[in-house]
């Protein structure tokens, strides 16, 4: 399918009866699992990428090992991916469009973290830099779904007033050209209801069961009655993959049927 009319599809996706569900995918197996599934669309998952790949999350893997898996993830499916670029890693909008386009990727996340600090990018920086994606991807003849990241709920950054912040910062990046904002770890009902009535745009949350070290977000349903528009699930599902691999293989040291 040619990557206007995936990126057209991802789009429209987010404005569907239903919110879009988003398994965040981390190779070329789970994705076809998702797809097998009935998932209309993927995304990949940073911190999984890069933990299959050796490396830690946070932009520690190196970008062409990034972009490689995406492609091998977009190779193995015929639904729109979106790919989880972090912050970009440092890369130029015009090669950051590019390497998404070449990976087979319609769509990117892109956050506000600065990872070369111990902070948050300037807004007013961050929405220059989402205005340059924006720009090069009408150059390149792709509407690619830019999911801007705020990271104001990040329990390491020292901010006074999360939820306003949010707002503030996901407003300057609508404006900028992205087409949806994504406040991770936002959880709470108020905060939620807040950010989907206070932004122009669907609102992406990030799914979050009990019994993390992070507060839990309402359920699949409560979500979708928050007016909430995209959920994506982070690296919970490496995660649980992970917890069956892990039992299989003690099973197997105890002389026991792993299956």
């Amino acid at each position: 399918m040619h990557a206007v009319t995936l990126a057209t599809t991802l789009r429209d996706l987010h404005h569907a009866d239903e919110p879009l569900l988003l398994p965040n995918v981390w190779d070329a197996a789970s994705a076809k699992a998702a797809e097998g599934a009935g998932f209309p669309a993927l995304a990949t998952t940073s911190m999984s990428v890069a933990l299959s790949l050796g490396y830690a999350d946070n932009e520690a893997a190196p970008a062409d090992e990034m972009f490689a898996a995406v492609a091998r993830i977009s190779r193995a499916v015929s639904v729109p991916v979106t790919a989880d670029i972090e912050a970009g890693y440092g890369l130029a909008a015009d090669e950051v469009v590019d390497r998404l386009l070449s990976a087979g990727a319609v769509g990117c996340n892109l956050e506000d973290s600065d990872h070369g600090g111990a902070g948050m990018v300037d807004a007013t920086a961050q929405a220059d830099r989402l205005a340059a994606v924006r720009a090069a991807a009408e150059a390149a003849g792709v509407p690619i779904v830019i999911n801007a990241r705020v990271d104001s709920f990040v329990p390491r950054h020292q901010v006074e007033d999360r939820l306003g912040e949010a707002l503030r910062r996901g407003r300057d990046y609508l404006a900028a050209g992205a087409d949806a904002v994504f406040p991770i770890f936002a959880a709470t009902e108020p905060d939620i209801s807040a950010l989907v009535e206070g932004l122009p745009a669907p609102v992406n949350i990030a799914y979050i069961p009990a019994g993390l070290p992070l507060p839990a977000t309402p359920g699949l349903a409560g979500l979708a009655n928050l007016g909430v528009r995209r959920v994506s699930f982070g690296g919970g599902l490496h995660a649980a993959a992970e917890r069956a691999l892990h039992s299989a293989l003690t099973a197997i040291r105890q002389g026991e049927n792993p299956y």
